[in-house]
């Protein structure tokens, strides 16, 4: 049982102690916390609230209290029920809200359950200002309002369909291409509100789709991470040849990992790779991505002429970058596609139809595309954490033994991610979850892990 407190949100498991996990009266305190924060920033002028929520059993829980209590500090409450991370993201600007709180846990196993907060923009509040909603959720008397002042409570239904109006009217989405290669798909929507939306997205892309656990009960039917480990189910479908392309999201959709024709994985990191390389090929621009992504994308970013530039792991801190630098695309490398055209926040929607697009352009199977780009493997590695971590120490630790050293560059904005000519590792504490992530590059996926086992070992000697 654990509660995380980060810029990604609150996030724990459902049930036990307070102040321990997810359970009402921490949500109660968070939720009042949240709306403190937006009533003070004052930059909304609506009174209004947008919730969503993705299709986990303690859904309807979290949501009745996160309403009520919204209700009880005099928002206006806009529940668009059943609704994908940007769907909620964009419900917040297309409605005019002063914010929105997304109840969702991401790719955390069926126990978990988190609110995410968005701005006024619909976009995931600053590190600094996450802080400053748990500052107030831990040393403030809360205030209610009266029962003259008390919120109202709205029901709308309608922010699917205009997600994906907005998504087939964005100029780079070329669906009469799409339309005329009659493609056939395999999606898996691990039992979440994918199976709502995006049945109606192929629909109306004139895709022929079929799905794998697409009723929404929550109890998802493998490990809700878009790993290769999890997909062995949606990997052999695609085996049988009937396909052209398999898609796997996470509970809330604004992840997105491609299955070959033949069964093989395209890759998760390749997901970005793949959009940057079709939306650069028609727009002179920059890129982003996290640290913890792979170097495929400054590789083509280059080739199209554009300037990379790596962020910190965080939507938030990658959404700050791309619009320090102007970048036309960006993202992370779990899949989590950017494109500002739409809006700044990670959308498999958008992900799906600007890939359907580009491999429509071109005409060629999905292995043939992958085969086009820069050959890298990445190693995802984990150590588990205890309350006795000193994750700090430890961070420091390596960064010393590898700093100074010739033909090894050293970044800590984020953890420490040790560069070298033809590798590279990454070690960082997760926002999401009690673990220090261990991410290795190299050529191949067995020098990439023998780096990140090293690397971890380091770390294990020193507990």
């Amino acid at each position: 049982m654990t509660l995380i407190k980060s810029i990604s949100g609150i996030r724990g498991t459902i049930g036990g102690q307070t102040g321990d996990t997810l359970n009402p009266l921490d949500i109660v305190k968070f939720t009042t916390a949240y709306a403190t924060f937006i009533r003070r920033q004052g930059k909304g002028k609506s009174n209004r609230i947008v919730v969503g929520r993705d299709g986990r059993i303690s859904g309807p829980m979290v949501r009745q209290v996160v309403c009520g209590t919204l209700m009880g500090m005099g928002y206006d409450v806009l529940d668009i029920g059943y609704a994908t991370t940007p769907t909620t993201e964009l419900a917040v600007r297309m409605s005019g809200a002063d914010g929105g709180i997304i109840i969702t846990a991401s790719h955390n196993p069926r126990q978990w359950n988190a609110l995410k907060l968005l701005n006024n923009e619909g976009e995931f509040l600053t590190a600094a200002d996450g802080n400053e909603v748990l500052t107030i959720a831990e040393k403030e008397d809360f205030e209610y309002a009266d029962v003259e002042h008390l919120g109202s409570y709205t029901e709308d239904h309608s922010f699917d369909q205009r997600h994906i109006d907005s998504v087939l009217q964005l100029k780079l989405v070329d669906l009469a291409a799409i339309k005329k290669a009659k493609f056939r798909v395999c999606v898996d929507t691990i039992n979440s509100v994918g199976g709502i939306i995006l049945p109606e997205l192929f629909r109306q892309l004139g895709v022929e789709a079929t799905f794998l656990n697409k009723e929404v009960t929550g109890n998802f039917a493998h490990n809700p991470e878009p790993l290769e480990k999890n997909l062995q189910g949606i990997m052999d479908e695609m085996r049988t040849g009937k396909y052209d392309l398999g898609v796997v999201v996470d509970p809330d959709v604004d992840r997105l990992a491609f299955i070959c024709e033949d069964g093989r994985m395209f890759g998760e990191e390749y997901t970005l790779v793949s959009v940057a390389d079709y939306v650069l090929s028609h727009t002179v621009g920059n890129t982003v991505s996290n640290l913890s992504s792979t170097r495929a994308l400054r590789d083509v970013t280059e080739r199209h002429g554009g300037v990379y530039t790596a962020a910190a792991v965080g939507e938030v801190n990658v959404t700050t970058k791309m619009k320090e630098v102007g970048a036309v695309i960006g993202g992370e490398g779990n899949g989590g596609v950017i494109y500002p055209e739409s809006h700044y926040g990670r959308d498999a929607l958008v992900g799906i139809a600007l890939f359907l697009s580009s491999l429509a352009q071109k005409g060629c199977k999905v292995s043939e595309l992958r085969a086009t780009f820069p050959d890298y493997s990445i190693a995802k590695n984990r150590i588990d954490l205890t309350p006795e971590t000193d994750v700090d120490a430890i961070l420091k630790k390596v960064k010393e033994m590898f700093s100074g050293k010739e033909n090894v560059s050293v970044n800590d904005i984020d953890g420490v991610k040790i560069d070298f000519p033809d590798k590279w590792v990454h070690l960082r504490k997760s926002n999401t979850e009690p673990i220090i992530r261990v991410y290795s590059e190299a050529s191949s996926m067995e020098e990439a892990d023998e780096l990140g086992k090293q690397i971890m070992q380091v770390v294990y000697d020193m507990q």
